[in-house]
């Protein structure tokens, strides 16, 4: 390898091979995961069970860096949304979410999004790039910093979801490398249960995701036909939906939580209808699984509004009795623009697409 080395762009297999290849011992690797993750610790000369000539290698040749924090904000119901930088033209946003039996972490996996769900503010921004995996873990890192859980050694991350900004399928290797950390009882050591990767339907990607890792899974459907899909998550046009419940059903076999999870924003005279309802039955037919309903968080320059509340519990109940278990989502940090749907981060885009938005909304 040449060039400055970013730590953090590692997993704890691959800085093995790396410290077997400037001629050091592969546990290394185990020493170094442990100081950051466990400890918080990013400058190696702390690291003391690192020989000094070890530590005066690694100094010269590589960086332990994580993304900064440039802005923070606290929303009254304890939700706390980070406004990341990773270089100097881009950003992106990172939430926690803090309940009574957990604390749930949205990551960012892309700046921006190229996949244009019509109701998300990220897509609208167009896309730029995917991250590294070290703005990906570094995430959790500095969120962990944040809220003083090196210092105080309590674990108040619970749970991981990439439901943040981007499409972590697009970026699979860099997520993958992610989860291995998130899960590495030498890192953060979450159960796999609780890391959570979202996705519109990223085919081939999820038959991968299930052969490489043992996380959950959840499928942003938000429509339950063909038609409606491929208007308003046009990646179904390329990944339809018989063809994506498919894969999903693929997925959960042999696994002892088998279920995925269905996300479903409600959008106003859009796709919450009782035959809606009654057609989402019969999509989900044979596939474990649990239906989050979403109510739409609105963003400058949408035409879409949310459904309101006696439709939502309708659609709900339609959903239960079907035997469907399904619950709607509590809207956390709306005020600060936190809530989902509504993360958008500093993206300069690079797809045309972008300034086609700009150009709509005039």
């Amino acid at each position: 390898m040449t060039g400055i080395t970013n730590i953090l762009d590692f997993d704890r297999k691959s800085l093995g091979v790396y410290f077997d290849e400037i001629g050091d011992k592969s546990f290394r690797a185990q020493q170094v995961i442990k100081w950051i993750f466990h400890h918080g610790v990013i400058d190696y000369a702390s690291m003391t069970n690192l020989s000094k000539n070890l530590r005066s290698k690694l100094e010269k040749n590589t960086i332990i860096k994580p993304p900064s924090i440039v802005t923070e904000q606290k929303s009254k119901d304890g939700t706390r949304k980070w406004l990341v930088q990773l270089d100097r033209t881009n950003s992106v946003e990172t939430v926690f979410i803090p309940e009574n039996d957990r604390g749930t972490l949205c990551i960012s996996s892309q700046v921006g999004c190229p996949l244009d769900c019509k109701f998300c503010s990220t897509a609208q921004q167009g896309f730029n790039r995917n991250l590294t995996t070290s703005e990906i873990i570094g995430q959790v890192w500095i969120a962990n910093k944040a809220l003083g859980c090196f210092e105080s050694g309590k674990r108040m991350i619970t749970n991981i979801v990439f439901m943040g900004m981007g499409e972590p399928l697009l970026n699979y290797a860099n997520v993958l490398k992610t989860i291995n950390l998130l899960t590495d009882d030498l890192a953060f050591g979450l159960a796999r249960r609780r890391v959570t990767v979202s996705t519109s339907g990223i085919i081939p990607e999820i038959d991968r995701l299930k052969k490489d890792t043992n996380v959950s899974l959840a499928i942003s459907l938000h429509a339950s036909n063909n038609e409606l899909r491929n208007s308003i998550v046009p990646i179904n046009r390329s990944y339809p939906m018989v063809d994506l419940l498919a894969a999903c059903k693929r997925f959960s076999e042999g696994r002892d939580d088998d279920a995925v999870t269905i996300e479903y924003v409600m959008l106003n005279d859009v796709n919450d209808s009782a035959r809606d309802a009654r057609d989402l039955v019969k999509c989900l037919e044979g596939l474990p699984s649990k239906v989050n309903l979403i109510p739409f968080n609105k963003f400058p320059g949408t035409n879409y509004t949310c459904s309101d509340m006696n439709t939502i519990n309708t659609f709900r109940d339609i959903l239960m009795k079907a035997g469907i278990f399904t619950v709607t989502r509590k809207t956390r940090g709306d005020d600060i623009d936190a809530a989902c749907g509504q993360l958008v981060g500093k993206v300069v885009s690079k797809s045309a697409r972008h300034q086609k938005y700009k150009t709509e909304i005039v």
